[in-house]
């Protein structure tokens, strides 16, 4: 919404006394997770009023600080609803609720795109759609400042079965943002981002997993320590949601009890636990050949990733590296490996050098009871999509920006232009296929000339201007014509025009046909193959570029010269038949491929 400079902003004037104090109970009515003293706080006294116009011809208003920061804003004509802005968020950010997104997603949002569904790896655990929510920078046992506030797209429960159901979409209609033109009003828009906040006692988030174990199952993670099940080392307990409303599902206090300190033998719960895990999991559907398996393999591919993600709240940890064998009981992978052993869950092998895991048994009681955990595995997993598909569009931005843009034009030329200008359409201006045929239709509508007893054709000798458009010198007008043999002599009388271009350079239109860059293969000095490539100048491609690039590309000499009888033309030459190495150059390149015309011209010669 304010991607671009605003198109109109009024002089700000204070707000009277009364009218403030009327903002402010609207502000504590709106949003009771504030208590009455931080009334004062998000809406001071001194505050001024602002009216803009966005780039989108939406009016709105701005309430701003006394240093002149937008601390509030509506938009929309005649709209009540009270927006927070960035700043405020700052001053209290669990002022709502939240959604957080990976780092790579945030300058999207910054540069005006909404929040993605498959970018959501935690929320807050009860949205509607239509609800003011935050969205903040994904930390892992913490949540990261706001920095953009919008409206929600869908339900809390949308986004928990959306990996599941292959539901993609939108998530957040994205209002305003840090960095954009209405954070760019304060004179505090330079100041430093605030660090990531600790996880309260009294707030739970869901993380959306992808490629989950859990089935979909998707957990609320409490801090209060009222779990649902007696043991911590099966999983923490789905706490009571909070109201939709608020984040904070406590007191309203802000009071936060300290995160658990992690012992060694929490640490050896938590361990025995992942084990758990991925004998129930993963290690259970490996085929039997898989094992004997190396001790170091067994724990970094299946106990490290099925390590506990509440963990990571419940002991306010940053990451997983403090739950490792080193800081537990057993203070090395061996020992806890035997006594794994001892408990009947693994069975080991002994060699000289090296402990081996030879069997898992599923049937074991424990992991038959065992209830599934959200992983760490599962968490980098997902941040990890995201990533990834993050990495993907900016490789195919890159990819549409390199990409030339061809176009085949005609101009009225002739006879064709009493046509055009009876048509009433600039004779001067240039038309491609599709323009002719539409501009040929509408006329012969418009004019009656379908012929009666058979509508394929055209009654081109009821009207003079398309008659003279479709003649041949020396030939007579048929009276009739076929629709499409009437589009086809249309184009032939005009004069042809093409236009190249692509982002970041200037647009050439030049007169005449273009022609494919044209790879040939064939038979140089005797009987080495080589591959011939020219035309590629009107392009935008230079001789010397294209050349090392193939040499680099093919492994293969290359050279430059003038094209025979074309002084102005070039010809690279590289050794062999690279046809399909060139081709797939010239694409990456950004040459559409119908605009490369390959021939292998070097025959079969008979022994």
């Amino acid at each position: 919404m304010f991607k671009k400079q605003l198109s109109d902003l009024k002089t700000s004037a204070p707000l009277r006394g009364s009218d403030r104090r009327k903002l402010k109970q609207r502000v504590l009515q709106t949003f009771p997770v504030l208590q009455p003293e931080e009334g004062d706080l998000l809406v001071p006294d001194g505050l001024q009023s602002q009216k803009f116009i966005t780039h989108l011809d939406e009016p709105g208003v701005a309430y701003l600080s006394p240093d002149g920061d937008p601390l509030w804003f509506t938009v929309g004509k005649g709209s009540d609803d009270l927006i927070p802005t960035v700043y405020t968020l700052w001053k209290r950010p669990d002022l709502l609720p939240f959604l957080s997104t990976p780092a790579p997603v945030v300058p999207k949002l910054i540069g005006g795109a909404d929040l993605m569904i498959p970018g959501v790896v935690q929320h807050s655990p009860v949205l509607t759609p239509d609800q003011l929510v935050s969205v903040t920078q994904y930390h892992r046992g913490a949540i990261g400042p706001p920095l953009a506030v919008g409206r929600m797209a869908v339900s809390s429960d949308t986004l928990r079965f959306a990996e599941e159901a292959d539901i993609k979409g939108k998530a957040v209609y994205v209002l305003h943002t840090w960095k954009d033109a209405l954070w760019d009003m304060g004179p505090s828009k330079k100041g430093d981002v605030p660090a990531p906040r600790e996880l309260k006692a009294s707030e739970s988030v869901s993380e959306e997993l992808g490629d989950s174990q859990t089935n979909g199952d998707t957990r609320n993670v409490s801090l209060d320590g009222n779990n649902a099940e007696p043991s911590p080392t099966e999983q923490v307990g789905v706490q009571d949601q909070p109201e939709a409303g608020s984040v904070a599902g406590g007191d309203g206090e802000g009071s936060s009890t300290p995160a658990a300190k992690l012992t060694p033998d929490d640490v050896s719960s938590l361990l025995r636990s992942a084990l758990v895990q991925a004998i129930a999991t993963t290690l259970s559907a490996l085929p039997p050949a898989s094992f004997p398996m190396s001790a170091s393999t067994f724990w970094s591919s299946y106990i490290l990733p099925a390590r506990p993600a509440y963990a990571l709240d419940v002991y306010g940890l940053a990451d997983a590296s403090s739950i490792d064998a080193k800081h537990s009981t057993f203070k090395n992978v061996k020992t806890f490996l035997k006594t794994s052993a001892k408990d009947g869950l693994i069975k080991l092998k002994e060699t000289k050098s090296d402990v081996m895991v030879a069997a898992v048994f599923p049937k074991h009681p424990d992991v038959q009871t065992h209830k599934p955990h959200r992983t760490i595995g599962d968490i980098d997993a997902k941040a990890k999509k995201a990533e990834d598909r993050e990495q993907k569009e900016r490789e195919a931005e890159e990819k549409r920006k390199g990409k030339i843009h061809v176009a085949e034009l005609w101009k009225p030329f002739g006879t064709t232009v009493p046509f055009f200008v009876a048509a009433e359409r600039d004779s001067s201006d240039f038309y491609t296929i599709a323009d002719i045929k539409d501009i040929v239709n509408n006329y012969i509508s418009s004019k009656g000339l379908i012929n009666a007893n058979d509508q394929q054709y055209i009654n081109v000798g009821s009207d003079q201007f398309l008659a003279g458009a479709v003649s041949i010198k020396g030939e007579d007008t048929p009276d009739f014509m076929k629709r499409d043999e009437v589009l086809k002599r249309v184009r032939a009388h005009m004069q042809t025009w093409h236009e190249i271009g692509a982002e970041g350079r200037d647009v050439v239109r030049k007169k005449g046909d273009i022609k494919p860059i044209a790879v040939v293969v064939k038979i140089r000095q005797g009987r080495k193959a080589c591959t011939l490539v020219t035309n590629f100048e009107p392009f935008g491609l230079l001789a010397d570029e294209l050349a090392e690039e193939l040499r680099r590309v093919c492994a293969s000499s290359t050279s430059v010269t003038p094209v025979h009888g074309k002084p102005n033309s070039l010809e690279v030459m590289v050794q062999g038949k690279q046809i399909k190495s060139v081709t797939e150059l010239l694409i990456t390149r950004g040459v559409p491929k119908r605009w490369i015309e390959a021939s292998d011209q070097s025959g079969s010669k008979k022994k």
